[in-house]
């Protein structure tokens, strides 16, 4: 299988939350295939990481595993797509037409891109994964199939 992490899934691979077992489960499938993340992820999860710290989430030796961790996979395991003027274009007509925050936006219009390139080439189904209800509504009015990481305990 393909899949698309936004950020709201893929931090659930580095912190131990609800849906973790499921996302490393998938991250482990697909090792075989491929996943695809926009490249603010990288931005998006070392915050996420970063704040969870911060908030008494984390131990310090913890965030620094984490973060090498995620580091590491973001070079080695993800295929990840550039945000260009056109994918800003994309995204904000989605920010518009789905009332997303803007971040979101760019990570659906990312997601849409990658399912629209792999259907011309005849590829196969990119299954779009977020923790996040809203958008992974949007991404089903888009066209993407989506699956939420919270709905496997």
């Amino acid at each position: 299988m393909v899949y698309f992490f936004d950020s709201s899934a893929l931090v659930k691979a580095y912190v131990q939350e609800n849906g973790s077992a499921w996302v490393l489960q998938l991250c482990a499938l697909a090792a075989r295939d491929r996943i695809y993340l926009a490249s603010v992820t990288g931005v998006e999860v070392i915050s996420a990481l970063v704040r969870k710290r911060k908030s008494g989430g984390f131990a310090d030796v913890d965030l620094t595993i984490a973060l090498g961790k995620f580091r590491s996979d973001f070079v080695r395991n993800f295929s990840r797509l550039d945000v260009s003027d056109r994918l800003i274009q994309i995204a904000m007509q989605l920010a518009e037409t789905h009332a997303l925050r803007g971040y979101d936006a760019v990570q659906l219009a990312a997601a849409r891109t990658i399912w629209q390139q792999r259907a011309l080439m005849g590829q196969s189904v990119l299954i779009f994964v977020s923790a996040d209800a809203a958008l992974n509504t949007a991404a089903s009015v888009e066209g993407l199939l989506a699956d939420d990481p919270n709905a496997y305990p």
